[in-house]
């Protein structure tokens, strides 16, 4: 109930200044029962528990490559890697009451609502948690600060991670994504070539093409157009730089600019992260 009492108090009071909207105190109330349901998934005990494993997060604009290096070191560490995209996703294939409104937001490339992120983020926590895990890798998750805020609220997180590329390279990479419709498998046919100017390295980034059996097999994402593209990284520089802003005050900011494809990229943030024992892994 101390949980409880906080977070309404806090998003009623945030509401009030932000002027969220005309039904702020019905929002933030549904808001605030999220959270409760959030932290039911990780109690705050276990935010000290002796031996629990890692609880990072990982930032990004969309498309900068979070999914792949959180699931890499998710299968290095043990962890589980919670990517909330692959949440609303499987929500948009089940059909559900929710599927048609997810849809209209995904397709236009706008941020969805924190009551729906959470429940859903907290649903596969729950999971977690029921299976023995005492640690997570977040992936999607908090794009916002008041969702930074509802998380810090519920948890101790260990080390942010903000991963960096530039925009020429980003736009490529999502447009180059392909996943097999079949196995499910993400694949990425653009082969990435830019020359260094004013002193920067050249970066070279692979296709990372599928097995012959997939190859007849690959979609892309209905996202994944150029205009979604644009909008999805014109939402996160005014919706979620602040949120790298929020954990670089608190000193949990890790910044990583991606200097090439895979092989390149992941030695070195494994460097960056103190991890060179599990390289051979």
């Amino acid at each position: 109930m101390t949980v409880l009492s906080r977070l309404i108090l806090r998003y009623r009071t945030a509401s009030a200044v932000h002027g969220f909207c005309t039904r702020s105190s019905e929002i933030d109330l549904t808001i605030a029962e999220s959270a409760v349901a959030l932290s039911s998934a990780i109690p705050v005990e276990n935010s000290n528990v002796k031996g629990r494993n890692v609880q990072w997060v990982f930032l990004g604009c969309p498309g900068v490559g979070k999914g792949t290096y959180a699931a890499r070191l998710s299968n290095l560490l043990g962890v589980p890697h919670i990517a909330t995209g692959d949440l609303v996703r499987q929500e948009l294939s089940s059909y559900g009451p929710l599927s048609s409104q997810l849809a209209d937001i995904v397709n236009q490339g706008k941020l969805i609502s924190d009551e729906i992120i959470i429940n859903l983020l907290s649903k596969r926590l729950e999971e977690s948690q029921a299976k023995g895990a005492t640690g997570f890798i977040l992936d999607g998750f908090p794009r916002t600060v008041r969702q930074a805020e509802i998380l810090e609220g519920v948890t101790d997180i260990d080390l942010v991670i903000n991963l960096k590329l530039r925009e020429e390279a980003l736009i490529a990479k999502c447009l180059g994504r392909r996943i097999c419709s079949e196995c499910g498998g993400n694949y990425n046919v653009a082969c990435i070539d830019i020359k260094g100017e004013d002193g920067s390295p050249r970066m070279y980034m692979p296709p990372l093409l599928p097995p012959p059996n997939c190859e007849s097999k690959l979609i892309t994402r209905s996202d994944d157009t150029e205009e979604v593209v644009k909008e999805r990284l014109l939402v996160y520089n005014e919706k979620s730089r602040p949120v790298e802003e929020f954990y670089r005050a608190r000193g949990k900011l890790l910044e990583f600019t991606l200097p090439g494809g895979i092989p390149e990229s992941w030695t070195k943030l494994l460097q960056a992260l103190n991890l060179d024992n599990h390289a051979d892994k």
